[in-house]
């Protein structure tokens, strides 16, 4: 709240580790990145919540808005990897795979956090955004039943953490009645593909390393393949709504 720096219009930016130097920062001047409402604002409005701070929670609306406001796309209802003010432009303009589905796994736990408390007039900003976001995936899932690493282009590689994070973003739509079941059949057909990236030892296979912003979709196809933390615990979390959800034995 006090110390992170901010962008135009009071934007959190996006701080990233330095190049070569895990200890070092680099602070992305004026620059928003849809990673932020994953790594930071999700958890701004679960402490505004837990100490009843309604300026953490003020603050975390002002950047959710923010970040749809300047990331969505209004043709496709994807999202862009990120905005700078700097130069007024969305960057190389590429909808990454993983970028995306920190939208669609974490607004409807940010939602979810109010309690039914939410102002319904913003709810049903953020909820028709995620609607026209899931409506957009659903038409880009590849035969195999995962998402390509850049979405619009099928001949970059499919990547299995962001697949992860879109397919447990779906099922929580199913489960909490927003999505219709039209997309039951996107998520069954995702998770069993997530299952076949999953090796003998429990290691996810086919998950992109750390991604910085790119200015054009072939930084996005050339990120290394590894595993990676965030590999292993998007696809818990698929896995586990999988098994919560009562629409079909997935």
């Amino acid at each position: 709240m006090n110390c992170l720096p901010r962008t135009k219009e009071r934007g959190f930016q996006h701080v990233t580790s330095a190049n070569g130097d895990r200890q070092g920062v680099r602070l992305n001047e004026n620059e928003m990145w849809i990673d932020t409402l994953f790594m930071t604002v999700l958890f701004l409005n679960k402490m505004g919540q837990k100490y009843n701070r309604q300026d953490w929670i003020n603050e975390s609306i002002h950047q959710v808005l923010m970040h749809i406001k300047y990331l969505c796309d209004n043709k496709t209802g994807l999202f862009y990897h990120g905005w700078t003010f700097n130069e007024m432009n969305n960057f190389g303009g590429i909808f990454w795979c993983r970028g995306n589905s920190w939208f669609t796994l974490g607004i409807l736990d940010y939602v979810d956090m109010f309690k039914g408390t939410l102002n319904s007039g913003v709810k049903e900003i953020i909820i028709d955004a995620y609607k026209a976001q899931t409506a957009a995936l659903k038409k880009l899932q590849s035969k195999s039943g995962l998402w390509h690493t850049v979405l619009t282009d099928s001949s970059s590689y499919e990547e299995v953490s962001g697949s992860a994070a879109i397919t447990a973003g779906i099922l929580k739509g199913i489960r909490m009645g927003i999505l219709d079941d039209s997309y039951i059949d996107v998520a069954d057909k995702a998770i069993n593909a997530i299952l076949k990236n999953i090796d003998s030892d429990g290691t996810v296979l086919n998950v992109s390393g750390g991604t910085g912003m790119g200015y054009d979709a072939e930084h996005y196809k050339n990120i290394l393949i590894a595993p990676m933390a965030y590999g292993q615990s998007l696809t818990i979390l698929a896995l586990v709504e999988a098994l919560q959800n009562d629409k079909k034995s997935i």
